[in-house]
C-alpha cells in the first residue's frame, strides 16, 4: 500500500464494515505505530499510550456500522485517538487537582513545619505513582474516590464485574501505600483518610 492510498484505505474500511477481522488487523498494523507515537508525544507513558491505541481501534471496530460514511480514514482514526488522549489528560488533571485540594485543606491543620514537609512530599509521591497506573485503573480509582461511585455503578460503567472493580481499587491502594512506605515518608493520617476512604 502507498504511503497514503485513500482509495485502498476506504476499501479496507468497507471490509471492516462487513466484519472482516483480517482487514481490521491490516488497518491496525498500518496505523498502530503512527498513532502510538502521536499519543505518546502527549501522555509520555508508553503503557498508557498503548492502551489508548487499543481503545482507539476498539472504538473503530465497535462502531464499524459508521465506516461507510467516512471519507478520510486517516483523519477519522486520528480524531478518535486525539479524543481518547484528551480524555486521558483531563483525567490526569482532575487527579492532580484532587490531590492539590487535599494538600490545601489539610495543611491548615498541621502543627509544625516537619509535618508540612512530610505531607508535601507525600502528595508529590502519590501524584507521581497514580500517573504510572494503567488508564483503566486510573479511571476506576477516580470514579471511586473522586466521583464517589459505588462498586456496582463503576462495574456497569467500565464493563467489569463488581468483584473485579473492588480488586482493582484494593490493588491501587496497596500500590500507593507500598510506594509511600518504600520512600520512608510519614504521611498525615488526615491526608490518607481524604485520599483513600
Amino acid at each position: 500500500m502507498a504511503l497514503y492510498d485513500l482509495t485502498a484505505e476506504k476499501l479496507l474500511l468497507k471490509e471492516i464494515y462487513d466484519g472482516n477481522s483480517l482487514a481490521f488487523n491490516k488497518m491496525f498494523s498500518l496505523y498502530r505505530g503512527k498513532i502510538l507515537a502521536f499519543v505518546d508525544s502527549f501522555v509520555h507513558s508508553k503503557a498508557d499510550a498503548e492502551e489508548i491505541v487499543q481503545e482507539t481501534f476498539l472504538v473503530i471496530w465497535q462502531n464499524r456500522e459508521k465506516l461507510l460514511s467516512i471519507e478520510h480514514p486517516r483523519n477519522y482514526i486520528y480524531t478518535i485517538a486525539r479524543n481518547k488522549t484528551y480524555d486521558y489528560l483531563n483525567k490526569v488533571s482532575r487527579t492532580e487537582k484532587t490531590i492539590s485540594n487535599a494538600w490545601i485543606n489539610t495543611s491548615v491543620s498541621l502543627n509544625n513545619i516537619e509535618d508540612q514537609i512530610n505531607l508535601k512530599e507525600s502528595v508529590f509521591l502519590i501524584n507521581k505513582v497514580l500517573q504510572t497506573l494503567s488508564l483503566q485503573k486510573q479511571e476506576i480509582f477516580n470514579m471511586s474516590r473522586n466521583q464517589h461511585m459505588s462498586h456496582e455503578e463503576i462495574a456497569q460503567a467500565v464493563g467489569l464485574s463488581k468483584s473485579r472493580v473492588k480488586n482493582v481499587i484494593v490493588e491501587v491502594l496497596k500500590h500507593l501505600k507500598y510506594h509511600i512506605s518504600k520512600h520512608h515518608i510519614v504521611v498525615s493520617l488526615l491526608l490518607l483518610w481524604k485520599l483513600f476512604f
